[in-house]
């Protein structure tokens, strides 16, 4: 068996990684034809700022465009409209490696005119360019669409949430050309999402009390009252509507089971009747929609290679998908947007090797023209596919992940490894998507294993409830095994592995690292959090519902939370150590690096630390990415053998 970097092939193997198409900005985040089918939105980063363009969909020319303020984003956009676009805002505020929605709603029009703030807490003074004011409903809330009324020429449907007091949401009518709101739905549940039917009806909401106790609320009409279909607490159950037949007859519903992934559920609206449509052995569903429509017509399922099933397999819904798959044969087919009569449809394909691209299909013509790429940068040919892999843990749980090796690799041949567990941790998934930083990782010739560990989302939620006090227990001993798997089955050098995550990840990392010193030849940590009882201190600052889930989902007993802190075992780490931390952080503040820092270095273990001070919870501008990165490949070099970043 070959173990040397030098198994690889010569063609695919280079001096050194080029970073630039895994840090710089990708050249278009998102694109939606307009419902008319007479435009293209697209958004597209701007430094530390997002621009947003309308080009004609007859020959491409910028019909309108609008940049935002500094440390200002797009979150998301929608055509409220055929003329009119609505975005809500994002900032970063220190909290996230991606800006984070404000809950304020701008809108334009297609050729850039009227361009206001229709909703937000900036609405007196924001900078934005408008002097619209919401009139008796302004205030401090988060807004956010949840119907688009395509049938109504002026008006949509938003949640709104108030930034203080009780966090009751409700919904709004709002005028997308003034911003004037007025109620026309409340539920008795604080923090609710809603689902309307097909006539613009709100009928469900979901929400939570302090308990975060999931409840599903049910209304037969609008003014009739709400009636409590679900309440975890005493079911068990988390129902969630997620739409409904084109009749309203019917509404779907993906309720959790005793075990195993979540179930699509068809409920008759009239006797309350239940009917188990859909469930997989595996994973957990996505509801699919009729292009053009809110009508549910099947699921998608991520698991190994994503995979779509459908309510009635013979209807022209699934011929139309099915046609698509066979299109685009090795892709994840999405239809991204689509004009209202449906003839024309934005079609994304994308896949473990391509950011994804995308095609205009013309319904009558049967026929696909590209229209742009995401990240034009990113040749997928030269880079490595993500081998979906099971694993069975030490206790008999089926962990699922992923295995990318490097390009070029040859069969049987064993690589230094780099264990990279996700942050979250609960509910997140490593999936089968492009990821950047994956694929700079086999650049430099390493193969990467990501294991969706107990805890993590999309596996029903039985496996996430058995993350649930995990933090150093069972969730880290899912990575060990991998790890040791891994070596079982002769994808990796025994002797040149690393474990290396962001967040939580990091977290998983210095704990790794001390758990089991002798696996481990080094461990990476970005903006981690290594000190339990701190986390604790922070989180239940905020709010009741916050300590709830604290106490739930990580623990409340002060020996135990400090027994599971890598800080209180960094005399146990044997391997050098990077950390790595932004001094805005919020949700794992810079405190956790320095501490972790004090106490290796009061433990003799080597430690090597990049701190940048204008950062927050992930680096977000490109040259501190890539002044990241070069440490981290660097680090990783010295300590596996691999490949140097590009000066």
């Amino acid at each position: 068996m070959c173990i040397a970097l030098s198994c690889l092939a010569a063609p695919h193997l280079h001096a050194q990684v080029d970073l630039a198409p895994f840090v710089e900005d990708e050249g278009v985040q998102d694109a939606k034809i307009s419902p008319d089918g007479r435009y293209f939105a697209v958004t597209m980063p701007n430094g530390d700022r997002s621009v947003i363009a309308v080009l004609n969909r007859a020959d491409r020319r910028v019909a309108g465009s609008f940049q935002l303020p500094a440390n200002t984003h797009i979150a998301d956009f929608w055509w409220a409209k055929d003329d009119r676009l609505m975005f809500g805002l994002a900032q970063q505020f220190g909290t996230r490696d991606f800006p984070m929605a404000t809950g304020e709603l701008y809108a334009m029009n297609a050729d850039g005119g009227r361009a206001q703030l229709l909703v937000g807490y900036r609405v007196q003074n924001s900078g934005l360019g408008t002097n619209i004011r919401s009139g008796p409903k302004e205030e401090r809330v988060f807004a956010w669409p949840i119907d688009l009324l395509p049938a109504d020429p002026k008006h949509v449907l938003v949640a709104i949430s108030p930034f203080t007091g009780d966090p009751y949401t409700r919904v709004d009518r709002m005028d997308v050309y003034t911003g004037r709101r007025h109620t026309v739905a409340t539920v008795p549940v604080r923090r609710a999402s809603f689902v309307t039917d097909h006539t613009g009806e709100v009928r469900f909401a979901t929400g939570s009390q302090s308990d975060n106790h999931s409840q599903l609320f049910y209304r037969a009409s609008r003014g009739a009252d709400w009636e409590l279909l679900n309440h975890q607490g005493q079911s068990g159950r988390v129902e969630e509507p997620v739409g409904f037949s084109a009749d309203n007859s019917i509404a779907y519903l993906r309720v959790s089971q005793p075990s195993g992934p979540d179930a699509i559920v068809a409920m008759d609206v009239a006797t309350r009747a239940r009917t188990e449509l859909m469930r997989d052995a595996t994973v957990d569903p996505e509801i699919l929609f009729r292009p053009g429509t809110e009508v549910a017509i099947g699921v998608r399922y991520a698991g190994a290679t994503p995979r779509m099933a459908f309510f009635d397999d013979a209807s022209d819904d699934a011929k139309l998908f099915r046609m698509f798959e066979q299109a685009f044969p090795g892709s994840s087919i999405s239809v991204a947007s689509s004009t209202r009569n449906a003839d024309t449809k934005l079609l994304l394909a994308e896949s473990d090797r391509d950011p994804g691209s995308f095609f205009s299909y013309d319904a009558v013509a049967k026929k696909a023209d590209f229209v742009l790429a995401r990240r034009a940068k990113i040749d997928p040919e030269r880079m490595a596919a993500m081998a979906p892999v099971s694993i069975r843990a030490r206790d008999g749980l089926m962990l699922h992940g992923y295995l990318t090796r490097p390009a070029g690799l040859q069969a049987g041949a064993a690589a230094p490894l780099i264990v990279l567990p996700h942050g979250g941790p609960f509910g997140i998934a490593d999936e089968w998507v492009f990821d950047p930083e994956t694929q700079m990782l086999a650049q430099a010739g390493y193969a990467v294993l990501q294991v969706n560990y107990r805890g993590s989302g999309g596996y029903g939620r039985s496996f996430q409830q058995a993350g649930a006090r995990e933090w150093g227990g069972k969730m880290q001993d899912d990575l060990t095994d991998a790890t040791r798997w891994a070596v079982e089955q002769g994808h990796a050098d025994a002797g040149r592995i690393c474990i290396y995550g962001g967040s939580y990840g990091a977290y998983a990392a210095l704990m790794g690292a001390a758990r089991e010193p002798d696996l481990y030849r080094c461990a990476a940590g970005y903006v981690g959090v290594y000190d339990l009882p701190l986390m604790r201190n922070q989180d239940n600052r905020t709010s009741n519902w916050m300590k709830s889930w604290f106490d739930e989902w990580v623990g409340n007993d002060p020996q135990a939370l400090l027994a599971a802190s890598p800080t209180q075992r960094a005399s146990q780490i044997k391997a050098p150590v990077l950390l790595v931390a932004g001094g805005k952080d919020e949700i794992a503040p810079v405190d956790h690096t320095r501490r972790m820092e004090r106490a290796l270095r009061s433990a003799g273990v080597p430690v090597d630390t990049l701190y940048v001070d204008s950062e927050g919870h992930g680096f977000y501008k490109p040259e501190n990415r890539r002044a990241y990165y070069t440490r981290l490949l660097d680090f990783f070099a010295t300590h596996l053998g691999g490949q140097r970043a590009a000066q």
